[in-house]
């Protein structure tokens, strides 16, 4: 079964904080940055992985994670350059 997600659901697992982490978004209640489990996941690790080396975390974390950036990457923004990927 595929969970809803609403931003509300997100809220739940998400906050930003300019006092925590410069404001970057991160797993409520920890310094964890979304970036990082993106990153992560993106690298190759699994959940299970992510989940093993950072015990504070939860799969839901994970999932909301992969749906904050889902919603960002619904966004409308400029075109990018190539110039402009690194």
């Amino acid at each position: 079964m595929i969970k809803e997600w609403s931003v509300v659901t997100i809220l739940e697992r998400i906050s930003i904080d300019p006092k925590i982490m410069h404001g970057k978004s991160c797993i409520k209640g920890t310094r964890i940055p979304v970036y990082l489990i993106l990153n992560l996941l993106a690298g190759g690790l699994s959940e299970s992985e992510i989940l093993h080396d950072y015990p504070d975390l939860a799969k839901e974390d994970i999932q909301a994670c992969i749906r904050y950036a889902s919603m960002l990457a619904e966004e409308e923004v400029g075109v990018l350059e190539a110039a402009e990927i690194v």
